[in-house]
């Protein structure tokens, strides 16, 4: 478990530096609350970019503010694990559908590439996305992404399809 909550803070910290946007607690909180909705975000753990837990959770989700390259997200124990073996660059597979919620968008985010978990900025030719308010939902069976658009101007999209971190994006309004 410690290993997995480290390796949550070093995929936070290559997506947005270890410096959140927010700059206190207060605002980190706030920031990672924006994520989910109250019901989800109010009972979860809440972490800074560095790990550090600003507030103990019970209900198994945890929370990350804004940083500079990704908005907030609440994610369950699944996302955290698919979290945890792309920084490590390990295969992973779902043993149960994950939920991840980024209700806030991507607010003053970057973005990432829609194909390339890896990629860290906008590149010519490349398929860079910035959502508004979306899910993202990782399923135990590659098989249920068959059929689904990758294109990020649909309403629901597979981001990373080619990749063991394939996941359904779903847009809950625009940016």
């Amino acid at each position: 478990m410690k290993t997995s909550i480290i390796s949550v803070c070093m995929f936070l910290g290559l997506l947005g530096g270890s410096v959140a946007l927010a700059d206190n607690t207060t605002e980190m909180i706030a920031s990672a609350e924006s994520a989910a909705p109250p019901v989800v975000a109010g009972n979860a753990t809440i972490k800074a970019p560095d790990g550090a837990v600003l507030r103990e959770g019970t209900n198994g989700y945890t929370c990350y503010p804004q940083q500079e390259t990704m908005g907030p997200m609440c994610n369950d124990a699944v996302w955290d694990e698919l979290i945890d073996a792309m920084v490590n660059k390990r295969d992973f597979q779902a043993n149960s559908v994950g939920i991840s919620y980024m209700l806030a968008g991507e607010g003053t985010a970057l973005g990432v590439s829609n194909s390339d978990p890896y990629l860290r900025e906008p590149k010519e030719g490349d398929d860079w996305v910035k959502e508004g308010p979306h899910l993202m939902i990782v399923v135990p069976d590659r098989t249920m992404l068959d059929g689904l658009s990758t294109d990020p101007k649909d309403p629901v999209y597979v981001m990373w399809k080619d990749t063991p971190y394939a996941h359904i994006m779903v847009k809950i309004a625009p940016e």
